[in-house]
């Protein structure tokens, strides 16, 4: 009788993955802690609280089920330190004959592993089918196409899980509601409360553990808030669709200087790591509309970044690896800016933008895409340093939703196979949104001089830069025709003072030199997880 090792990782604490079914009665289940995944980026110390607090909780509860669970945790003196070393240790020290394991949510686990199939102790891959749509689904999809625009893939999503359809169509006649979700915060609003989950002995030793071990990593563990469980990651979806889904839609793109959350889910990272399925909480919001509780725009808009975005930048990471991460199609090389790590910058939005995601592990959407996405865009910041910047600060950040998002939709430098142009902005689009100018010492409505918000010089640089690859999109045709008729002497002083901004703008030092840490990954800071 085969006797497997079954690899269960971080991100797949589900009691229904593929691996943990009909399993021979002296099957070993493993679930280990290991350094190596929290630094080869410094992952924010509620990332990694969250993880190992959820893998020891699931733990507990395969147990409970009648597994046989071996749990490899930090601390532990025979621990490799390494996924694949320890997972292999675990096999041998239980006679296992193999080592089975479901697809990882990193294509360098994935690669590391398919290399380990056919040695003298073989790794068998499984599929996930957690998610709507597998790879070969989405490659099924893609091929032939000429544009893989989400749109279209969203649509055939709708299609195939029959959600929010009338017969053939949409419901309310329309696919995409996104034109009504882009209203700014009315003046005293009030936002709900996000719920606070109560800390057990298990979650309050891990916090322990994690400010031990990796308490020299950016982000405070003060105010955990993270689900950790099953039943607490219900707790915040019920939250969710009581509390937050009706006005979610139309303040979806708002962005607020005291609030963090909004009406936004936070539930990217309970789906990501497996205590929530993309099919229940889909199918919770379109019980709010069906039932009236819930508007059609709101309902659709939530819908769409499940079962559309988070779907579609899956199948593209899959399909696309691991050329895609290579991706710099407008060649930005400049380092990390030094204030992403420290917030210490006079650009409000930007200060409380990072503030928030060093309290919280988390930014929304909008804060991501057209706040710290749009200023690394606009100062040509390379790709890798970005993209590792977020995998490392957001508690839901996995590489295969997070590269996408950042490396195509963020920076264009996938050359515009997510999006049709970029994704720039001057200092009105944030006024228009936010509520950060009002307490900034930048004027948004001043392009050059002193008090000119930098974002929009830097706009306007950006464009002027990169000018032979962008001219041409047709979507951008009448931002440049607004450019050509500037003055020479406009757009002189315009490249004056974006140039002296750039000039200044120090890069952060490397991981390894910031943190004392060997160098997990060259020029982490410089030359080297949901937008929407």
């Amino acid at each position: 009788m085969s006797r497997p090792l079954v690899l269960v990782l971080g991100d797949q604490l589900s009691l229904t993955l593929s691996s943990l079914r009909d399993l021979p009665v002296n099957a070993v289940v493993a679930l280990c802690e290991v350094s190596a995944e929290g630094r080869y980026v410094p992952h924010h110390p509620q990332k990694i609280a969250l993880i190992l607090a959820a893998m020891r909780h699931f733990a507990a509860a395969l147990r409970k089920r009648g597994y046989r669970v071996h749990y490899s945790a930090l601390d532990d003196p025979d621990n490799t330190q390494e996924l694949m070393t320890e997972a292999q240790r675990l096999a041998t020290l239980h006679a296992c004959d193999e080592i089975r394991v479901v697809r990882p949510g990193e294509w360098r686990l994935w690669q590391a592993m398919r290399e380990r199939e056919h040695a003298t102790l073989p790794w068998r891959l499984l599929e996930d089918d957690r998610f709507y749509t597998t790879p070969d689904d989405f490659a099924a999809w893609a091929g032939g196409r000429k544009s893989l625009r989400m749109e279209y893939f969203y649509r055939e999503q709708r299609r195939r899980s029959g959600l929010l359809m009338e017969g053939d169509g949409p419901a309310g006649g329309r696919w995409n509601l996104d034109h009504d979700n882009r209203e700014p915060l009315p003046a005293g609003l009030s936002v709900p409360a996000p719920p606070r989950h109560r800390h057990d002995t298990t979650t309050r030793a891990v916090i322990a553990l994690v400010a031990e071990h990796f308490g020299d990593h950016f982000g405070s563990l003060e105010g955990f808030h993270w689900p950790v469980t099953r039943r607490q990651a219900l707790v915040d979806l019920r939250h969710f669709i009581e509390h937050l889904l009706p006005a979610f839609g139309r303040y979806q793109d708002a962005i607020s200087d005291s609030e963090p959350f909004l009406f936004h889910s936070r539930l990217a990272a309970a789906l990501n790591l497996g205590l929530l399925s993309p099919r229940e909480v889909c199918e919770a919001a379109e019980r709010e509309y069906h039932e009236g509780r819930a508007p059609l725009n709101s309902v659709e808009g939530f819908i769409r970044q499940v079962l559309g975005w988070r779907e579609y930048v899956r199948g593209l990471y899959w399909t696309r690896m691991p050329d895609y991460k290579r991706g710099n199609a407008l060649g930005a090389r400049r380092g990390l800016p030094s204030f992403f790590w420290d917030g210490e910058t006079e650009m409000r939005c930007l200060r409380r933008a990072i503030e928030m995601t060093r309290d919280n592990a988390y930014a929304h959407h909008i804060q991501r895409l057209m706040v710290t996405g749009n200023f690394a865009l606009l100062c040509d910041v390379a790709p890798e340093a970005l993209c590792d910047w977020y995998l490392a600060v957001y508690a839901d950040a996995c590489e295969w939703v997070e590269l996408p998002n950042t490396l195509g939709m963020v920076l264009h430098a996938d050359g515009g196979l997510m999006g049709s142009k970029p994704y720039c902005a001057s200092g009105k689009y944030i006024d228009r949104m936010s509520d950060h100018c009002r307490h900034c010492r930048f004027d948004p409505k001043r392009v050059t001089g002193p008090d000119a918000c930098p974002f929009n010089s830097l706009y306007w640089d950006f464009l002027e830069r990169h000018a032979d690859t962008l001219s041409t999109n047709p979507r951008m045709k009448l931002i440049y025709g607004s450019l050509s008729r500037m003055s020479e002497e406009k757009r002189n002083a315009m490249r004056d003072q974006a140039g002296a901004f750039l000039e200044q703008l120090d890069a952060a030092p490397t991981y390894s030199h910031a943190h004392g840490q060997g160098d997990h990954r060259a020029g982490y800071a410089g030359v080297e997880e949901t937008p929407r």
